[in-house]
């Protein structure tokens, strides 16, 4: 369906914090609002102008249910304001994107405000199954003899919390967390240890550059704590990382010889980005000038077991659809969840059995220059909030388009449970 031209007109998004062994100093409303408001206090409208309000997140706490709807009421955008949440694990930052862009093309909407907010490092401890039973035949207990019955066999171990992450970063369908199908890719693809270090290396000293250039001084606004700290900068970085360095980390997943380690993984991060869709009409009405053109979008399902090729089935179809090569494509952002899983997806366009056999393809894809790939680094070096993640790559191609020049781009990434995400962008 052509529809409708839909542009991204706007956006930032909030310094990426490292999680640090406790709650961090805001929840994903706050961190939504922390980016938000000065993002919309720089548009010549209202915010009541915007139709409707899109926000992916995953980890949603007990006291911001449909953070959407909170963050658009704290952001002044009216009672009348209609705003929902979205969640699909990794990709929901892109998924309210996609959402947005969907409204627009179809003419039910001419202005939306898309983003992602996560907050990991608020990720709750639960009580053991154990534990519940216990509270619910205490609950249901009818005389104080079988109170005192039920404390007899009250036991510590019981309520030994469990991580909440940690089991949202476990597939419930294979039982494998998130860095043992990363280990999966490596061992399909090849991938060494050596390999992937590197990687995380080149990450690490190009988000430095970037900082220290600049290039993200647009994108990333301060955001700014109860008690007055200040934050401006995406604080998971390492300057000096070096492949010595990571090779004395050990395997995480895979013990003692697996290829992924603390060092070559997305961090856990607290972040949140928005970014302005709107249509011709709206782009007229407010004299707006749009940054790049929205131009389609494709979602895949694959085995959960190698999700980490979610790049690879959402984006190949997309280029197919646009008759796209890879010369094609100035500038990619895939999502480094892992490492591994990022030179896995490279690998297996260059591989000629996977493209004929999986993709159903005459030739390999071909390969992708590192100069075109998160040329600022990625979720290796700034983290990986899932729910936000989706919105920032999408944000940052649009952004990095701009400064060099490129036309053409793609934002792409692998997603929890076997999917995988991809949007096309032209810049304007």
């Amino acid at each position: 369906m052509k529809g409708r031209d839909v542009y991204i007109v706007d956006g930032a998004r909030t310094p990426f914090l490292k999680a640090r062994g406790g709650p961090g100093p805001f929840t994903p409303v706050d961190l939504a609002v922390q980016c938000g408001r000065p993002l919309l206090l720089r548009q010549s409208f209202s915010p009541t102008e915007f139709d409707q309000v899109i926000l992916g997140c995953v980890n949603v706490v007990a006291d911001e249910m449909n953070p959407a709807r909170v963050a658009a009421l704290r952001l002044g955008m009216g009672s009348e304001m209609v705003a929902f949440t979205v969640q699909i694990n990794c990709g929901s930052g892109m998924q309210s994107i996609d959402t947005a862009y969907r409204y627009i093309r179809d003419g039910g909407s001419d202005m939306i405000l898309a983003g992602g907010a996560e907050a990991l490092s608020h990720a709750p401890l639960v009580y053991r199954r154990e534990a519940v039973e216990w509270f619910g035949a205490l609950a249901g207990a009818k005389s104080l003899s079988q109170r005192l019955k039920l404390f007899t066999k009250l036991r510590p171990s019981m309520f030994k919390p469990v991580i909440g992450l940690e089991r949202g970063l476990t597939d419930p369908i294979t039982s494998l967390n998130m860095g043992q199908t990363a280990e999966v890719l490596a061992h399909l693809f090849n991938i060494s240890r050596e390999q992937a270090d590197e990687y995380a290396v080149q990450s690490q000293l190009r988000l430095a550059k970037a900082q220290e250039e600049g290039y993200l001084d647009e994108e990333v606004l301060p955001a700014f704590s109860p008690n007055g700290d200040v934050f401006e900068t995406d604080d998971g970085v390492r300057p000096d990382s070096s492949t010595d360095k990571l090779a004395k980390l050990k395997p995480v997943f895979e013990k003692p010889h697996g290829k992924v380690t603390p060092g070559n993984s997305s961090q856990i991060t607290d972040g949140a980005s928005w970014v302005i869709l709107a249509s011709e009409e709206a782009v007229q009405k407010h004299n707006l000038k749009p940054r790049a053109k929205l131009t389609d979008s494709n979602w895949a399902g694959l085995d959960p077991k190698i999700m980490g090729l979610g790049p690879v089935m959402s984006s190949t179809p997309l280029m197919q659809k646009h008759n796209l090569k890879l010369a094609d494509i100035d500038l990619w952002e895939i999502n480094e969840a892992f490492a591994a899983q990022v030179l896995a997806c490279l690998a297996a366009w260059e591989d000629a059995d996977f493209c004929k056999d999986v993709l159903g393809l005459d030739a390999p894809i071909g390969k992708i220059s590192q100069d075109r790939l998160n040329i600022d680094g990625g979720a290796i070096s700034l983290g990986h909030p899932v729910g936000t993640s989706g919105n920032r790559i999408v944000l940052h191609l649009v952004n990095a388009l701009h400064r060099t020049g490129g036309k053409r781009g793609i934002a792409t990434e692998c997603i929890g449970g076997g999917l995988g995400g991809a949007m096309l962008v032209e810049r304007v």
